[in-house]
């Protein structure tokens, strides 16, 4: 079973985010770069850009597919991975970590909100 940590929380397109004092820190989650395999690139919206919540924000190609990136929140994104850009594999290595795509200035928080327990149970339900 993939890894969920309790401190963060997730969306039904398999992003997860963290906030830091109004700023959400998105990634993909473990169960999601299992399914990717190898990350090759990752397309990330730049910094300034508004993103809104369950839209596309960008896309991540791996060796086996290519995959669109759903915003996990609606707001600015303040800063973007750079590490990314010559390691994208980080997000592979380390989803929850050095591996996390880009940081939002949060103006609204989406209703479909999973808790580490409910995003467990839905990978359950689909697998």
């Amino acid at each position: 079973m993939s890894n969920t940590p309790a401190d963060l929380k997730y969306v039904d397109t398999h992003e997860w985010f963290r906030l830091e004092n109004g700023i959400a820190v998105v990634g993909i989650t473990d169960f999601a770069q299992a399914q990717l395999g190898d990350v090759t690139f990752v397309e990330l919206p730049g910094a300034g850009r508004n993103i809104k919540a369950g839209e596309i924000m960008g896309a991540i190609e791996s060796v086996k597919a290519a995959s669109d990136l759903y915003a996990p929140v609606s707001g600015q994104v303040v800063e973007v991975n750079a590490d990314l850009e010559s390691d994208p594999g980080l997000v592979n290595n380390e989803p929850y970590g050095g591996g996390w795509l880009i940081k939002v200035k949060t103006t609204e928080l989406p209703g479909n909100v999973l808790t580490a327990e409910a995003y467990a149970a839905l990978l359950t339900e689909q697998h």
